[in-house]
């Protein structure tokens, strides 16, 4: 086995930053070394990095991905591929993808379907959550296999009527098992028949572009979901955690059960840290006239800025109100994915490509003074590890642990786009965060030892990335 010796960095965790030298040995992290000291005598390492003035932070743990998803008539275009490599391009060594079982589907199969998919082609680690589209007695009897294929965590869906939605009959039942067997439920948080009926009035009304699609999903359908998910969490005794806080709304519910005590938790996504239903959905160009709002439809939707949303994410990011980011990953292009609702905001795929961009766009939230260094790391590496099992190997820069790490700049910077000179590296013909800067730069990633970003260059493979069977969440109270 080889080693490595990052030498003159900062080692940045969530609980503090030090001065280190951090030795890697094959696959793992084996010390830290204080400037100066010589524990081991002179270390001869097979690879040294030189950190001097930047960050060593453990790579990122993105815990909300949805590659090659099918929706709306069409698959997510990132594959396992394009999409890892993409995630290792930005600082991100962990992904967290979603395997599917559909209403009428066995959840072995979705399951079987899923590793399919991501086995061999992967450049950096991934595990699975399992959603439960159709809850019955079957899929039921197939949770209790789930922990010992390593999935720990499932999810359910309020939303989508006819594709996954589960009523609060089935949502309470599914429940009752995560309980049985320590599983975390994970929950779309929106009252999905509501807001067809609403999405339907507006399209009879002749109201059909994709700002719409904010209108129709309302904070007031995320508010009464999540408080919904809430009551029925408590009944059961099942530990919580809402998928895509947009509404400051569904943060008060969440804010609200966790000061009872309750084993509740949220997550929040880029997107509505910084785009907004005014100046995103209802965005036109010269291309797409009024359909360029079809780059940012997901859901839950985009909110509005003047309703001060964002703001409100970002303070419950500070309080802890809500615990981490991750992406929603789920990127569609906009010719012959997005365009099929060129008539019906109803009809485009929902969906986001961010993967490549947390790690830079939650360090410019430090640099403008919204969230601390070590809050940065806690948020896009230890809380994710933390919550879905997999702390210790994943999440930490500490001895034993995967030599998952990144080399970060602070005195770089990032263009965000897909014109010359920035970086683009996802599957798709667009990008939602195109004009971003970032004062910041990731500039090097190890992925359990082997560097696969460097020198502004990919140097993985695909098939370096292994499957990760996660223990019970280790975030609970």
């Amino acid at each position: 086995m080889s080693t490595t010796l990052i030498t003159g960095g900062t080692v940045v965790s969530a609980t503090g930053r030090a001065q280190a030298d951090v030795l890697v040995d094959g696959e793992r992290i084996v010390a830290l070394i204080s400037p100066g000291a010589t524990p081991f005598g002179r270390i001869e390492a097979d690879v040294t990095i030189d950190a001097t003035g930047k960050y060593v932070i453990p790579g990122g743990v993105d815990a909300h991905t949805h590659m090659q998803l099918p929706f709306g008539g069409t698959n997510a275009s990132d594959t396992f591929e394009t999409g890892t490599r993409a995630a290792a391009w930005g600082g991100t060594t962990t992904i967290i993808d979603f395997a599917v079982q559909r209403y009428g589907e066995r959840v072995q199969d979705g399951l079987a379907r899923w590793h399919e998919l991501a086995a061999g082609n992967c450049a950096i680690d991934y595990g699975f959550h399992q959603i439960i589209g159709g809850v019955d007695d079957d899929a039921l009897k197939a949770m209790d296999t789930l922990v010992d294929e390593g999935i720990t965590s499932y999810k359910l869906f309020m939303a989508y009527p006819g594709v996954f939605y589960s009523d609060d009959a089935q949502v309470l039942r599914a429940m009752q098992k995560a309980t049985d067997h320590g599983l975390l439920t994970m929950m779309h948080a929106e009252n999905g028949p509501a807001i067809d009926v609403l999405a339907a009035q507006l399209a009879e009304s002749g109201k059909t572009s994709p700002y719409y699609h904010g209108i129709a999903r309302a904070w007031q359908m995320e508010e009464e979901a999540t408080h919904r998910a809430i009551m029925l969490a408590d009944v059961a005794g099942a530990p919580l955690y809402v998928v895509h806080v947009s509404a400051k709304q569904a943060v008060e519910q969440l804010a609200g059960a966790r000061d009872r005590g309750r084993n509740v938790f949220g997550e929040t996504c880029p997107q509505y840290l910084y785009l907004s239903l005014e100046e995103q959905l209802g965005a036109s160009s010269e291309e797409w006239g009024d359909f360029e709002g079809a780059k940012w439809v997901c859901s839950t939707p985009l909110r509005s800025r003047e309703e001060g949303h964002q703001d409100a994410m970002w303070q419950a990011l500070r309080t802890n109100d809500l615990q981490m980011v991750s992406t929603d990953h789920c990127p569609f292009c906009m010719k012959e994915q997005k365009e099929l609702g060129k008539d019906d905001f109803r009809a485009i795929p929902n969906g986001i490509g961010s993967i490549e961009h947390r790690v830079d766009l939650l360090y410019q939230g430090v640099v403008t003074g919204q969230i601390t260094l070590e809050r940065w790391v806690e948020l896009i590496a230890t809380t994710p590890a933390r919550m879905f099992g997999l702390y210790g190997r994943k999440g930490v820069i500490a001895p034993g642990a995967d030599a998952d790490i990144v080399v970060y700049d602070p005195a770089g910077h990032t263009s965000i786009g897909v014109g010359e000179g920035r970086t683009h590296h996802m599957n798709m013909d667009h990008s939602a965060w195109e004009g971003f800067e970032i004062d910041g730069h990731v500039d090097v990633v190890l992925s359990r030892g082997s560097v696969v970003v460097a020198d502004g260059e990919f140097q993985g493979t695909k098939g370096h990335g292994s499957y990760l069977k996660r223990d019970l969440s280790q975030y609970l109270v």
